[in-house]
């Protein structure tokens, strides 16, 4: 197992130009990833290392909109310690004591002050940990001061009020400067937060969770973030463990695959290592996947 890669890949979805930037390798238990799925089953898909942990991406989107850059989840950022990394299997390390997102964004000539909008799916550390980062004082400073984040506000107050099970996935220093800022926009429910950019709830991870829905010129691609973090969470019962709600992830998935079939959107997965988009399809019994790149470069 390897850092994933490759860094950037780009393609359209009508008139927007989408780059998908690999932030980081993460490897998690297999059997926490797929939750009552046997491993004899989800070792068929995806093999696991000698600690039964399975290699994952942490996939970001940059979107080129006309009102500027919207970025789209920031990855673990430079925030933790070795003995954190060594636990998450965090291989996410880039240039001058940044990320491999910033690595990302310097190779499109872009820098994280050129950030816009910048949209958390939800707030655990491998989604928004690139909310921050740590200079070399031990200040740690908003990653994108010209932007404004959006964030479900019931996400919010589940990161503010964790219990025994949920603590180990919110830091506050991923999200409380920002708060602090007076930079986060809290929205509440289905918003097009800008033209073309739908944010759409998709509980059951937890209760706060959204996806993106990318809309241009008829074509659609949609970010779906932990309701299918891998190609292979494709099928409903296939459900993460992490999930605070698992029943409301499977009727989720129930409602955003039929939609996603119906109107043919591309998915883009944040957490696979391999497969980096695909088109939901029916298949046989229930919902499969056609692997599909559309204008990648």
């Amino acid at each position: 197992m390897s850092t994933p890669g490759p860094l950037v890949q780009t393609f359209q979805v009508g008139r927007l130009k989408v780059h998908a930037i690999q932030a980081g390798g993460q490897k998690l238990d297999g059997g926490a990833m797929f939750g009552v799925v046997p491993k004899p089953l989800w070792e068929r898909r995806v093999q696991p290392d000698e600690r039964n942990r399975i290699q994952l991406g942490m996939r970001c989107l940059l979107i080129e909109h006309d009102r500027g850059l919207v970025l789209i989840d920031n990855g673990a950022g430079n925030k933790e310690n070795q003995k954190f990394h060594d636990i998450y299997g965090l291989e996410n390390a880039g240039d001058d004591r940044r990320t491999r997102l910033e690595d990302g964004l310097r190779s499109l000539g872009r820098a994280p002050a050129d950030i816009s909008l910048m949209i958390d799916t939800h707030l655990h550390f491998d989604h928004a940990g690139g909310n921050t980062w740590v200079d070399e004082g031990g200040v740690v400073r908003l990653t994108f001061p010209n932007a404004r984040y959006v964030v479900q506000r019931r996400e919010y107050e589940w990161a503010t009020h964790t219990n025994e099970r949920t603590a180990a996935s919110y830091f506050q220093h991923n999200f409380e400067p920002v708060v602090a800022a007076g930079q986060f926009d809290f929205v509440s429910g289905e918003t097009e937060i800008w033209p073309g950019i739908r944010l759409l709830p998709t509980p059951g991870h937890t209760p706060g969770h959204q996806s993106v829905l990318i809309e241009s010129d008829g074509a659609k691609a949609f970010y779906p973030a932990d309701l299918t973090p891998t190609a292979a969470h494709i099928p409903l019962p296939w459900i993460m463990g992490y999930d605070v709600e698992p029943m409301v992830t499977l009727e989720t998935k129930r409602h955003v695959l039929k939609r996603a079939t119906d109107e043919e959107w591309l998915f883009v997965f944040e957490h696979d290592a391999a497969v980096a988009t695909g088109r939901v399809v029916l298949d046989g019994k229930g919902y499969g996947l056609r692997a599909d790149l559309s204008g990648s470069s």
